[in-house]
């Protein structure tokens, strides 16, 4: 399983002009192929007048899921680049449509797999990635008493709180590396002589 992906924080539109020919990428966070499709449509629709609507996306931490079109341009030369720079980038959960609209100058098959390829690469320049990292769910619950403590603590360690239950002790949520189980339930038992009781949950994803 991957420790880390990236995908974009929000859709963005990016132009290029290639010899007259006019290429905007959109892209889009999306976070199954339902939405990358949904994605897709809206952006052909945008632009009925286009010569292309080619597309490409990744969907699964483990780019489970890879699809790509070539709308009519000549078999490989636009879909398949897009959808090597989005894998070149470690892009996941990620949809791109690349709208072409011809200026007249034939670019050739070269000319072509470069233009869509770059005006992906480009587009993901223009509008910033963000990286995601792997991490274990995990809960600690501890007596009202030493609770507010143990929460100060873990925020100024850098621990990502994920949610606080008040109920007859509080259930504190946290995402942990995997990496640092050992040392944090070594540090727990030490910051709560012994009291508070560690529970690893399930994997998640989230803002490195």
């Amino acid at each position: 399983m991957h420790d880390e992906y990236r995908t974009v924080a929000r859709e963005a539109v990016h132009e290029t002009e290639i010899n007259r020919s006019r290429f905007l990428c959109a892209l889009a966070p999306a976070a199954t192929e339902e939405e990358a499709q949904e994605f897709v449509a809206r952006v052909r629709k945008e632009h009925p007048s286009a010569s292309h609507n080619c597309f490409a996306y990744v969907i699964g931490a483990d780019a489970g899921v890879q699809k790509a079109s070539d709308d009519g341009e000549p078999g490989g030369t636009a879909g398949v680049p897009m959808l090597q720079m989005l894998l070149r980038r470690d892009m996941r959960y990620v949809v791109a449509v690349v709208t072409r609209y011809y200026g007249g100058v034939k670019l050739g098959a070269g000319g072509l797999i470069r233009a869509y390829g770059g005006a992906v690469g480009e587009a993901l320049d223009a509008v910033g990635t963000l990286t995601r990292r792997r991490f274990r769910l995990a809960t600690v619950t501890v007596d009202h008493q030493r609770a507010g403590k143990i929460q100060n603590d873990l925020r100024s360690a850098g621990r990502e709180v994920r949610d606080v239950r008040y109920g007859d002790a509080v259930t504190i949520e946290i995402g942990l590396p995997d990496a640092d189980v050992e040392a944090f339930t070594a540090w727990l038992a030490d910051a709560t002589a012994g009291a508070a009781v560690f529970e690893l949950g399930g994997e998640a994803y989230g803002d490195a």
